[in-house]
């Protein structure tokens, strides 16, 4: 934070942020008053460049359209390369997706319990824009509302049937809760650890400091004057495609989700043809969502999204094994707290081992790794006026105790349900998008379950899509918070492409 503070040209153009009463130039301003006027000069600065577009925008542009081609064309030769090169970047740097995400921890907790967690991100007199559980749903909703559904049964059955590591007997009560501690790991603290550091960067550089939103302008303290060549252009670059590519993975789960929701509850076939349609469809809400900006289409269907969540999971609680559940989120909790340190960096230690890594831990820690930079613009879009110790808490402790929450039911409850004979490990090994509905076929009402979870999945979808076009459209746009209408469309088109 130091070297931010030392190292900010007093001439650097700021984005937007909102606009604070110049300081009387005759009088003796105070720190805030000189934040307050950065403040100011960054809105009337992001004024003038609102909406331009520049070399960034028409090369990620240019590219995206050349891979959806290739994709379209020769998707054969495209899933053998990218195949290859996951293959080739794992077994020589696998290592590094257990360490940076455990380091992203440390940083988090030192910077919140430092004297450092009293700054605010903003002006000393500014304050959130949103209410805690508005900003606590838009966090959950709008950044991993997909993944509840498309692993919330899959990941821990998956594990349950064969236990990572082989570090238990298959469909024991040892499995089931390494098939919990694994599932904790993958969508716990390590994932929103990468999320809040870049989100803590990004939303420092840009409200505090008045620097665009941009990744390549929050590493100006490091590079310097190479930010603004083309050094910072690639890094932008770089930053977007990362971005398309990592969250419309999530978004071809959705698809794929509701595909399989329509297929149990109206015996359509989930074929490619309807996952389609059901992108296309969902491209233009999600993009139409968009143009109403953070404030009005994402917070509503958030709230939304988080609210049918909730319902379904205390339906799924109190209609299936609550018991058994319950005993199941204590005992993993504590083995998971207590073994911690050893989770976190447990490499593979056979060909066998190094496949299930690449299938899962690893993969998982790269596609967090992909969203960051997304993520960090969203939260640092939606935080400005917390101060650091209630971000770290927000964005890292709390995301992290309601994922394991709705794991251990949903997980906990097919588990239990697959030991008394259900059949649902067998199907989650068939195909991992028929979990989740395979276990609500096993409660009350799952015809009325069913439907509401494609309700809810076509939101997440909606709210997620939302978020990416929008941090898309203000990555092309100079960093700017206010993207134009043209630039959104661009990117929602693209999106659903990609997905």
């Amino acid at each position: 934070m130091t070297m931010l503070d030392n190292n900010e040209p007093e001439s650097e153009p700021a984005p937007a942020a909102d606009p604070a009463p110049e300081p009387d130039p005759t009088a003796n301003t105070t720190a805030s008053e000189k934040i307050a006027a950065d403040a100011a000069a960054a809105q009337e600065a992001d004024s003038a460049r609102r909406g331009s577009v520049g070399t960034v925008f028409y090369w990620s542009v240019a590219f995206v359209i050349v891979f959806v081609l290739w994709a379209a064309i020769s998707p054969d030769s495209l899933g053998d390369i990218m195949t290859t090169a996951m293959t080739a970047v794992s077994s020589s740097f696998g290592w590094i997706y257990l360490v940076v995400p455990f380091a992203a921890i440390v940083m988090l907790v030192w910077f919140a319990a430092s004297r450092f967690g009293r700054i605010r991100l903003g002006s000393a007199d500014s304050r959130p824009e949103y209410t805690t559980l508005t900003w606590l749903a838009m966090i959950l909703a709008a950044v991993m509302g997909i993944g509840l559904v498309s692993y919330g049964v899959a990941e821990p059955m998956s594990h349950f049937m064969v236990p990572p590591h082989g570090l238990a007997e298959p469909q024991t009560m040892d499995a089931a809760i390494r098939a919990m501690q694994f599932s904790y790991l993958d969508w716990g603290f390590q994932a929103w650890a990468i999320f809040g550091v870049f989100g803590l960067a990004i939303g420092y550089s840009t409200h505090r400091k008045g620097r665009p939103a941009l990744v390549s302008t929050m590493l100006r303290p490091v590079l310097g004057r190479f930010v603004d060549g083309w050094v910072g252009k690639f890094i932008d670059i770089l930053t977007i495609i990362a971005t398309l590519f990592g969250t419309t993975t999530s978004l071809g789960l959705g698809a794929s989700q509701i595909g399989e929701g329509l297929n149990t509850v109206f015996g359509i076939d989930a074929t490619i043809v309807l996952q389609i349609v059901v992108i296309g469809v969902l491209t233009l809400l999600f993009t139409t969502s968009a143009f109403s900006g953070v404030s009005r289409g994402i917070k509503y269907i958030s709230q939304i999204t988080l609210t049918m969540a909730t319902i379904l999971g205390l339906f799924v609680f109190i209609t299936g094994p609550s018991g058994f559940v319950a005993n199941l989120f204590v005992r993993s909790v504590g083995s998971f707290a207590g073994n911690f340190l050893e989770l976190s960096f447990m490499t593979p230690s056979s060909a066998a081992d190094s496949e299930w890594m690449l299938s899962w831990t690893y993969f998982m820690m790269a596609w967090w790794l992909s969203w960051s930079a997304f993520v960090g613009i969203f939260l640092a879009k939606i935080s400005k006026g917390r101060t650091i110790r209630e971000f770290v808490a927000g964005v890292l402790l709390v995301p992290s105790a309601v994922f394991f929450v709705w794991f251990t039911i949903m997980g906990g409850s097919a588990i239990k349900l697959d030991i008394d004979g259900a059949k649902i490990g067998e199907a989650t090994q068939a195909n991992l998008d028929t979990a989740f509905f395979s276990l609500l076929d096993q409660l009350p009402l799952s015809l009325l379950a069913s439907v509401f979870t494609i309700v809810m999945v076509t939101l997440f979808f909606v709210s997620s899509a939302d978020s990416n076009t929008f941090v898309l459209s203000s990555l092309s746009s100079r960093g700017s918070f206010e993207p134009r209408r043209p630039v959104i469309a661009t990117w929602g088109f693209l999106t659903g492409a990609c997905a």
